[in-house]
């Protein structure tokens, strides 16, 4: 299995490894995804961005394949949905459920390993 973030996203949208001439489209929707899993709590505190194929899912999380797996495919579905979205409705509204399904399991996760505590005021 590819372990290459870059790399990964660009097999599942059926784009060759060699074809290199959507990676800086392809990187910035990616580093945008990861931005909205930063928002939902998830990764390394300080926000994770990649700027090759170099990085790796490793890199992103250690010893935690369940949510790097659900990640993975919500990578996918966010950057295709950017990237190259589908061409009718219907299969439009299936990516968005999708896509809502996976924040929405991805927030339980979180929830499950991250315990709630009540807010502070500054």
């Amino acid at each position: 299995m590819e372990s290459s973030i870059l790399l990964s996203v660009k097999k599942n949208l059926g784009i060759s490894s060699e074809y290199t001439a959507f990676d800086p489209d392809l990187i910035t929707h990616i580093n945008a995804v990861f931005s909205i899993i930063h928002q939902l709590g998830i990764g390394p505190t300080a926000g994770f961005t990649i700027e090759d194929a170099t990085s790796k899912w490793e890199d992103f999380l250690q010893n935690s394949s369940t949510i790097v797996n659900l990640i993975k495919t919500y990578m996918y579905l966010k950057v295709r949905s950017l990237f190259d979205p589908p061409s009718t409705s219907y299969h439009l509204t299936a990516m968005k459920d999708l896509v809502s399904e996976y924040e929405w399991r991805l927030n339980q996760l979180r929830e499950e390993t991250t315990p709630w505590s009540e807010p502070t005021m500054p």
